[in-house]
C-alpha cells in the first residue's frame, strides 16, 4: 500500500494487493469502514434548509480528521499546546486582514479561528473534559448574565453603565473562582499570562488603577519614562558586561511599561501604536531600497550615512503626497 499525506489531508491508494474473498475479514472491515466513511460525508454535505448543517458539517470534519481509523496522521498527533501557536497566530491574520479592510480574507481567517475552536474542543472531548456544545453553553450563559439591560429587567441608558456593571459582573465571576481555588482574589486575577507583553501591561495597569494606584494624568508618566530612560543609561555604563546586560533589560521593561502607562493615559493603545509604527518603518525602508536600487547600489555596501539620506528622502515624499 502507498500513501501519501499532507496537512489535513490523507490519500490513500492500493496497489497490487489481492483480490480478497466476500467472507474474508479484511472484507468485512473494509466494507464496515466505507459504510462510516458514507455516513461521515453525508454529515459533511450542507443543507440549505438547515442554517445549523454547516456547523455540523464542520464538526463531522473535525471528527472524521482526528479519527485514528483512516484520519489524519498530522491531526491526530496534535495536543493543546501543539495546536496553541496555530491558535494565536490565526487571530492576528483577523487583526490583519480587518485592519486591511478585506472582507473576503476576513470571512476566511475567522473560518480559520472557528476552526481552531472545534479542534481545542473535539481534543477535549475525546478526553471526556467537555465537548463543542459545552463551549457553546458556557459562552451563552455569559453572555446572558453579563447583559440583564437586555434578557433581564436591568435598567442601563448609557454605554458607559453598562460598561460598568460588565466590569462588575466579571469581578464577581473572578472572585467565584478564587474561592473555589481556596485563594484571596485579586484585582489582577484572570489577566492572563499569555497575553503579548504591551496588552497585558495596559491590562494590569488597569485593574491596578481601579482601586486608586495610578497617575492623575500623562503628565507624571513622561517624568516617570525620563526617570526610567536615565536608570537604563546607568546600567548600561555599570558593572561588568553581564550585569550590565541584565540590569539594562530590567530597566528596558520599566521603560517599557511606562510607555504603555503614558499611552492609557493618553488613550492611545501601545500595541495599536507600534504596529502603525511598524507599517510605517517597512513602508519606509522598502522606499529606501527602491531608490538604492534606482541608484544601481546595495544596501550591504551602503554608508549609514548614504542609507540616511535616502531614508529622509523617503520621508519627504510621503509627506508631501496628497492624502487620500
Amino acid at each position: 500500500m502507498s500513501k501519501l499525506i499532507c496537512h489535513n489531508i490523507h490519500y490513500a491508494t492500493f496497489i497490487d494487493e489481492p483480490r480478497p474473498t466476500c467472507g474474508s475479514v479484511w472484507y468485512r472491515r473494509k466494507l464496515l469502514r466505507r459504510r462510516l466513511a458514507a455516513v461521515h460525508f453525508a454529515a459533511m454535505t450542507d443543507d440549505a434548509t438547515d442554517p445549523d448543517a454547516p456547523m455540523r458539517r464542520l464538526l463531522a470534519i473535525m471528527a472524521k480528521l482526528r479519527d485514528p481509523d483512516g484520519g489524519c496522521p498530522w491531526d491526530l498527533a496534535q495536543n493543546f499546546a501543539s495546536i496553541a501557536p496555530y491558535t494565536i497566530e490565526e487571530a492576528y491574520e483577523v487583526v490583519e486582514a480587518i485592519g486591511e479592510a478585506d472582507m473576503d480574507s476576513l470571512r476566511d481567517e475567522l473560518g480559520d479561528l472557528l476552526f481552531q475552536v472545534v479542534f481545542h474542543a473535539r481534543m477535549a472531548d475525546e478526553a471526556g473534559h467537555f465537548s463543542f456544545s459545552d463551549v457553546v453553553h458556557a459562552v451563552s450563559e455569559k453572555m446572558l448574565r453579563r447583559h440583564p439591560h437586555v434578557f433581564a429587567d436591568a435598567n442601563m441608558e448609557t454605554a458607559a453603565a453598562q460598561t460598568r456593571a460588565w466590569e462588575t459582573q466579571k469581578a464577581a465571576e473572578r472572585a467565584q473562582a478564587a474561592e473555589r481555588q481556596g485563594r484571596r482574589p485579586s484585582a489582577l486575577d484572570g489577566v492572563a499570562l499569555a497575553y503579548p507583553a504591551l496588552l497585558r501591561a495596559e491590562k494590569l495597569q488597569k485593574r491596578a488603577a481601579r482601586i486608586g494606584f495610578d497617575w492623575p494624568d500623562a503628565l507624571p508618566v513622561l517624568d516617570k519614562i525620563e526617570e526610567e530612560v536615565a536608570e537604563l543609561r546607568q546600567a548600561m555604563a555599570e558593572g561588568e558586561p553581564q550585569a550590565s546586560r541584565e540590569a539594562a533589560a530590567e530597566e528596558l521593561g520599566d521603560l517599557l511599561f511606562a510607555l504603555v502607562n503614558l499611552g492609557r493615559h493618553l488613550e492611545i493603545d501601545a500595541e495599536t501604536a507600534l504596529r502603525g509604527a511598524n507599517a510605517k518603518f517597512e513602508r519606509r525602508f522598502r522606499r529606501v531600497e527602491a531608490l538604492l536600487a534606482h541608484q544601481g547600489g546595495a544596501g550591504e555596501g551602503s554608508t549609514l550615512e548614504a542609507l540616511d539620506r535616502l531614508w529622509d528622502a523617503a520621508k519627504a515624499e510621503e509627506r508631501a503626497a496628497p492624502e487620500d
